[in-house]
């Protein structure tokens, strides 16, 4: 799984989240180890994220 962190400058996407989904209702849940992790990537995100371009668009009402 894919979660994005923050907004703006600060944005950060962290590809390939491990998640465990319930065999029952579906729902997709992190464990306690993955969002240390994910903190520890937070933390640490000078070192570790790699600088990508993304396409972002707007939504308007029409």
């Amino acid at each position: 799984m894919t979660r994005s962190y923050g907004k703006g400058a600060n944005l950060l996407i962290i590809e390939n989240v491990p998640v465990v989904v319930c065999p029952n209702c579906g729902e997709s849940y992190l464990t306690a180890e993955t969002l240390h992790e994910i903190e520890r990537i937070k933390l640490h995100r000078k070192n570790l994220a790699k600088l990508k371009s993304v396409a972002v668009a707007e939504f308007v009402d029409a």
